[in-house]
């Protein structure tokens, strides 16, 4: 894969090359900034393996980060936008983590680094570090799909969301969500979603945990299967920081240059999983009974159905959640939803 960052991103760096650097060959300055990223190493420790000041290795980093961004962006980094390619996402969460019907784990990640000059407490987070947000919305093969890095550290993962450009796009429908679809052994459509923590507002296309207060044996039991799920997108994010571990460090350069950092760190980590797809997991928890057939729509006559309300409040959306909520809780711990190993695990 080295031989083929160089052949693509030659051109990329040297046409940003002035005066010093470009003395420095293409190779050179992408064995730096693989060794800064992989290791969290500081400039100022770098400059005496490779002979070449700190201040130029600082600019070099930037410069091939942005290479990377600009050459693999559109190839690593894709989010769907059909149906067809929801539907792929959703089938493999189906698969291998047995959560029908989602296209994705949300969450976000706290990249710490040195107080921004003249920020105040801007970056100040809830954990008492400075730090920016990684957002990211993760498939079921731990590859992100879609980032948003920049974020403030004083601003929670929900904030973030709800002014992106992700949200707005789910709620006018614009970017290829699938209409409502039956579940597995089952006759009733029920929309697509994405999953979430309790950090995020309860939406038809995004589900979340209930709160652990006073929770039924059912309503466990649906928290452990949408958690099951809802875990990919914490793995994503320490496969990605193990790898590169500069994000582990508190990262000492000005809030640009750490979303150019991360986002280069992002689309490496994507390609390495695109390129290399078995060097880090293997499918777990297959059992040749979770597939057993039922008559479709029958688990519904002794699921108590009559439990959920379906009448519409003054917040028809919220309200609508709500009872997709219930309706997946009771699925979950029917026959035609359940697995053979969730009341174990709860």
């Amino acid at each position: 894969m080295i031989d083929e960052l160089l052949h693509r991103l030659y051109q990329r760096i040297s046409k940003h090359d002035t005066h010093y650097r470009k003395a420095l060959e293409p190779g050179l300055k992408l064995a730096m900034t693989i060794r800064h990223l992989a290791s969290g190493d500081r400039y100022a420790s770098m400059k005496f393996d490779f002979r070449v000041p700190h201040n130029t290795i600082s600019v070099c980093v930037r410069e091939v980060c942005q290479a990377i961004i600009d050459e693999y962006k559109d190839e690593c980094i894709q989010c769907p936008v059909t149906v067809a390619e929801w539907r792929a996402i959703a089938t493999e969460f189906e698969r291998r983590w047995n959560v029908p019907h989602a296209c994705g784990a949300l969450d976000g990640k706290l990249i710490a680094c040195r107080r921004p000059r003249k920020s105040g407490s801007l970056y100040f987070n809830y954990k008492g570090f400075f730090s920016l947000v990684l957002l990211g919305l993760v498939d079921a093969d731990y590859k992100f799909l879609w980032i948003d890095i920049g974020g403030q550290g004083h601003m929670s993962d929900a904030q973030i969301f709800n002014a992106s450009e992700l949200k707005e796009c789910l709620e006018d429908n614009s970017i290829g969500f699938p209409a409502p679809d039956t579940l597995p052994n089952d006759d009733t459509p029920t929309p697509y979603f994405i999953l979430g923590d309790d950090a995020f507002g309860l939406r038809t296309f995004l589900m979340k945990p209930y709160a652990q207060r006073q929770m039924t044996k059912e309503q466990r039991v649906f928290n452990y299967r949408l958690s099951r799920g809802r875990r990919i997108v914490k793995n994503a994010f320490g496969i990605l920081a193990q790898r590169w571990q500069i994000l582990l460090t508190t990262m000492q350069h000005d809030p640009t240059t750490i979303a150019v950092i991360v986002q280069a760190c992002v689309i490496l980590h994507n390609l390495m999983r695109m390129r290399y797809p078995a060097v880090q997991n293997k499918d777990i928890d297959v059992d040749a009974n979770a597939n057993h057939q039922v008559i479709p729509g029958a688990w519904r006559v002794t699921a108590h159905m009559h439990d959920v309300d379906y009448t519409t409040g003054n917040n028809r959306d919220a309200q609508a959640a709500k009872n997709q909520r219930e309706y997946l809780t009771k699925y979950f711990n029917s026959e035609a939803g359940s697995v053979p190993w969730q009341d174990r695990m709860i």
